[in-house]
Formats: structure tokens, sequence, C-alpha cells
């Protein structure tokens, strides 16, 4: 079982504004908690015991916010990104490469995931790197699409094509054995580029699909929500009303 895992949290969500005028994305509540402990909850349901976030915009606000969170269950680390401004999210990884040693969980900072996908991705596969896929009907500009072959990723973008993508992925990967070194090693390669913080960290993913060491797991079915647009906010907190009925 995996029991590290990080946060992506350093972006502000301009695409959120004025949501996000004074506040980081990863705290917008939703359903009597912000977004980040929502994360935190569900990971630790699962076994998770230690976490980094990453931080960048209002960063004190996150620590604060992460500073009150009494639970036994999990550890909770801050690492600040300072050039969240002009780097993607590739640049919050270089930040954490010196945390990602044994296996660990990376989870984008907008994403809501239900406690059985964390179960589903905790059951363990034979990828050193999985990511984690949904399917739907069609897939638009803004989807992270994913083109496999099976079980293994072939391809991962924004710019796949209708024809190429038969998934999508809800920014949760998987690290497990040799899948931390080959990740961590290709972060380094790639922020020592002109291009390098320009980049989505699941540009590196791409490339690395080639090593046939990329797979996916799908979670088809279960509970999830990307924070990305104004109107993502209500399919979000219908989500989060439901976990809360659950208990």
């Amino acid at each position: 079982m995996i029991e590290h895992a990080i946060l992506l949290s350093a972006g502000q969500g301009s695409r959120l504004l004025p949501l996000t005028a004074e506040q980081p994305k990863c705290l917008i509540d939703f359903s009597g908690r912000t977004l980040i402990e929502w994360q935190i909850e569900m990971l630790a349901r699962q076994g998770i015991k230690h976490i980094h976030v990453v931080t960048g915009f209002m960063d004190a606000m996150v620590e604060a916010v992460l500073a009150g969170i009494d639970d036994p269950r999990v550890k909770v680390t801050t690492l600040f990104n300072p050039f969240y401004k002009v780097a993607d999210n590739l640049g919050s990884c270089w930040i954490a490469r010196t945390a990602m040693e044994g296996d660990f969980l990376i989870l984008n900072g907008d994403t809501l995931v239900s406690e059985a996908i964390v179960e589903r991705v905790q059951q363990g596969s034979a990828w050193p790197i999985t990511v984690t896929v949904d399917v739907k009907p069609d897939y638009d500009s803004d989807d992270m699409k994913v083109a496999r072959n099976g079980d293994r990723l072939m391809r991962i973008g924004k710019t796949l094509t209708a024809d190429e993508s038969n998934a999508e992925s809800i920014g949760l990967l998987a690290f497990r054995g040799e899948g931390a070194g080959l990740f961590r090693e290709a972060v380094r390669a790639a922020m020592r580029t002109p291009e390098g913080v320009q980049h989505w960290y699941l540009k590196v993913v791409d490339q690395l699909a080639a090593t046939g060491k990329v797979g996916t797991v799908s979670i088809e079915g279960l509970d999830w929500a990307e924070v990305d647009f104004l109107n993502d906010i209500q399919i979000a907190r219908a989500l989060t009303d439901k976990w809360v009925t659950q208990g």
C-alpha cells in the first residue's frame, strides 16, 4: 500500500476569478470543508500517512488551513514553489522532487476524488507509473486526453485528436518501484530545457510512455470532479454534499 502523496496546490486558479481573487482554489469551500481538506480526508481514509503539499499563491493562507488539521492518521508537510506565477505544474513537481522517494501518489490540486477512487488506485498495478483515467462519449479541448492500448498508456495530452483519444486523465497518478526514479529523472531533465517551465508534468509522462512502463487504471463509474471553471463549482458541491450525507 502506498503511504505517501504529493498534492500540487500552488496555483491561484485564475479561470475561477473573482472567486480566487483573494484565496487559492484549493481553499474554496465545498460543503463545509475546503477542497484540499477533502483531498486529505479521502487520501487518509485509504492509508496515506504523509502528504507533501506544494504551495504557491497565498501560501501563508494555505499553510494556516493545513496547520489547523488535527488528524492522527496523516502528517502534512508543505513545500513552497517560488515561481508558481511563471511556471506550469512541472515546476511544482521539480520543487517536490526530493520528496519523490519510494512509492507515492500525485494528485492535482483541483481534483476532488472519492474514497472509492483512492481505494481502486491503492489496490495496485503492475505498471511502474499508473495514470488514473475515466471514460466518456467524447472529449473537449480542455480535457487531458489519453490514448491507451489495453491498459498501457500510449499518449497523453490535451492536443490528442478525437480519433486517438479513448480516455481522460483525472489528475491522480501512482508511482511504484522504478517509476519514482524514472519520473524524478525525467522531471529533472525537462526542467533543464529552455521551455521546461511552460510544461505540464503530464508532458513528461507522455514522453515516458515510449518506455512501456506507463499504464492506466480505469475508475469509470466512480465519483470525482475537477474544479477548473466557475460552472464546475455547483457540480463539485453536489458531489461533496453527497459525501457529507454518506458520512
